[in-house]
């Protein structure tokens, strides 16, 4: 199977999805709710940032200073671009597979074990 076209192996990665989908969902966020979101640590979620600022999906703006120093992020629009062509790929993936192995429905399911049952009633009454 060939993978299809928009798959981003730079998104991919399941944080990198994760601050991605997360930011695509609002227009700025800060930097402490997207770490305490993804329960990640600082050093982790910078690392992250980093890769994806370099790809120019992130903008990444630090306003204020000393303690009062904010760091907000947000998708570009190409970082907005990939991630829509990155989920589009992932369902193209997921409905290529097909169906799963039906179970039996419900109802099928019920029937069955009462079906079951009867029948142990059965052989219990007719000493087997």
């Amino acid at each position: 199977m060939s993978t299809p076209s928009g798959f981003d192996e730079l998104i991919h990665p399941s944080t990198r999805l994760s601050v991605v989908a997360l930011l695509a969902a609002t227009e700025w966020a800060d930097f402490p709710f997207i770490r305490d979101s993804l329960s990640l640590s600082d050093s982790a979620l910078s690392k992250q940032l980093h890769t994806l600022e370099e790809a120019e999906y992130l903008e990444i703006r630090k306003e204020g200073g000393g303690r009062k120093r904010r760091t907000k992020v947000r998708l570009t629009d190409r970082g907005r671009t990939a991630f829509e062509g990155h989920v589009a790929a992932l369902r193209a993936i997921v409905e290529g597979a097909g169906p799963a192995a039906a179970p039996a429905s419900a109802p099928e399911a019920a029937a069955e074990t009462a079906s079951d049952t009867q029948q142990r009633q059965h052989h219990a009454k007719a000493g087997r």
